[in-house]
Order: structure tokens, then sequence, then C-alpha cells
């Protein structure tokens, strides 16, 4: 039977209507709907600015219907499907589109490998695997994985490389790509610093990091073909390795991957990536793990 209360912390009273055996403990206790809530909370306080295009006849959330969660394992909360209804007190402006899958963040990385005798190549590590919400069993894309509570974005990166590669680095040789290109972005709205592959039905945001390494031609051949992946959590990698050229036309399907790449050439051209090098040199003295 469903259930119901009141969501505390906003100007008006939001109703949330939950499904059966699924409590408001559990949902106040799901780490992606009290960022959502957050968020929209600010992001409609924002209308009190008479500059603000909705200031006039401002938007509220006014209900929240729970439709469906899914768990991983017997407790933890996955996945939450809500309806979300957002009004405003002008009878002419439409209500918002409020159907929202929340699932949280995620975190993908760019893998730029140089082979030592030829520092002019470059080649990129890719994922394929089984991805059923695409119809495929072969889906090409960097590495990526959900965001685990209690981690850093950098160590979330870095457990990520290590699940789906092998290969285990210090964090600090991750550099953040989304927030170097978002430094000098202008809103006043709450939101990641990070990519949102799909706003319009989706919570999820994934910041993407850069790790660049010289290896032995030898070793980057080796990782083609190699299968990982925590086979006790459904996964079956094998790992590819793409010609950085080819990046753009291998991962088309990928969001993650064509952000990558574009954060990756734009910064390139505009030098952030290379003052980013230059200071961390300069701070921690590091070698030519992260390459110019």
């Amino acid at each position: 039977m469903a259930s119901t209360f009141n969501l505390e912390g906003f100007p008006n009273p939001v109703e949330v209507t939950l499904p059966e055996k699924f409590t408001s403990q559990e949902l106040l206790g799901f780490e992606a709907f009290n960022n959502w809530t957050s968020s929209l909370k600010h992001n409609l306080a924002l209308q009190q600015d008479p500059k603000h295009a909705f200031h006039k006849y401002p938007y509220r959330l006014t209900k929240i219907e729970v439709q469906s969660f899914d768990k991983f394992g017997p407790t933890k909360i996955g996945f939450v499907k809500l309806k979300a209804t957002v009004i405003s007190d002008n009878e002419d402006a439409p209500e918002l589109p409020g159907i929202a899958f929340l699932r949280g963040g995620s975190v993908a990385v760019l893998m730029i490998l140089r082979p030592t005798d030829s520092m002019d190549e470059k080649w990129v590590v890719m994922t394929e695997q089984p991805r059923i919400p695409a119809c495929s069993l072969s889906f090409r894309e960097i590495p990526a994985g959900m965001l685990e509570k209690g981690k850093s974005l950098r160590g979330n990166a870095a457990a990520e490389i290590e699940e789906e590669t092998g290969f285990v680095l210090p964090e600090d040789q991750l550099i953040d790509l989304t927030k170097l290109a978002l430094q000098q972005a202008e809103t006043q709205e709450t939101l990641q610093p990070a990519i949102y592959p799909s706003p319009g039905g989706s919570d999820e945001y994934i910041p993407i990091f850069l790790w660049e390494k010289e290896l032995d031609r030898q070793e980057i051949e080796d990782l083609r073909g190699r299968l990982t992946g925590l086979r006790t959590q459904g996964e079956m990698i094998t790992l590819r390795v793409v010609r950085y050229e080819e990046l753009w036309r291998t991962g088309a399907r990928d969001a993650k991957t064509l952000a990558a790449w574009a954060l990756y050439e734009g910064l390139n051209r505009a030098g952030v990536i290379q003052k980013e090098i230059k200071r961390r040199q300069g701070m921690f003295n590091t070698s030519n793990d992260i390459i110019p």
C-alpha cells in the first residue's frame, strides 16, 4: 500500500508519495535524492531575483510521486524513478516536465598511452562490454563507473581504472577535465562540475578525468583483448586499444567518450592542460607520468 509524508525544507508543503515496500527513511537515506532536492531547492529560490526569467510567476515544487525503485542487494538503494510536480502561479504557464530517473553521479577516465619509442603516437584504452539498456553485447566506451560513497572523485576514478584495466595509479596523476573547462562558467545555479548526458530524464552527472602515461610499446600491445571487470558484479569487460585519431569515430555512440574527446581537444587548444601540468610539476616536482 502506498504511503505519504511531507518533505521538509521547502517554502511550501511538498507531499511525497511512496510505492509499497519503500519507506521514507530509505528515500531520505538515498544520496542522489538528497542532492537532487537540495539543488532544486536552491535553484528555485533564484527566481526571487528580479532579473530571473521566471521572477514574475515563479515555479514551485508541490508534489513528488516515487513510481519505482531498485536495490543493489538487500538494503542499498540504487535507482529511483519519480515524477515531480513543478508548477507556476501563472495559469497560462505550463507545468515543467518532472519525470526523473535518479541514480547519482558516475566518473569516467580518458586514458591516453604513448609508446616510449614514438611520443607522437597516442593510444586510448576503451572497454567493450554488454550494455543491455542499449541492447548491446559489445558496447565500446571509455572506462567509467558509478560513484561510491565515501571516496573522492579522484579516488573513484582511480578505483575504476584499477577494476577495468588493472592499472594502479596515484590519484594526483588524474586531471579533472570537466572542472578545468567549467572554471569560468557563469551560473548561479547549483550544478555539479560535470557533464549531464541526459538532463531531460536523469540526474546522472559524470566528471571526466584524464590520465596520460608513457609505456613500452609491448605493454600497450599486451592490453589488447585483456579480460577484466568484477565478475561478481556481472562485469565482463574486454579491453580495446584505439588510435587517438580514431577515438571520435570508434566512440561515437558513447556520450562520455565524445565529451572526453571534445574536452581534451578544447583544453589543449586553449593551453589549459599544459598550464595545469606545469602547476602540478611545480607543486609536486613530478616526473613525466602526465605528459604535456
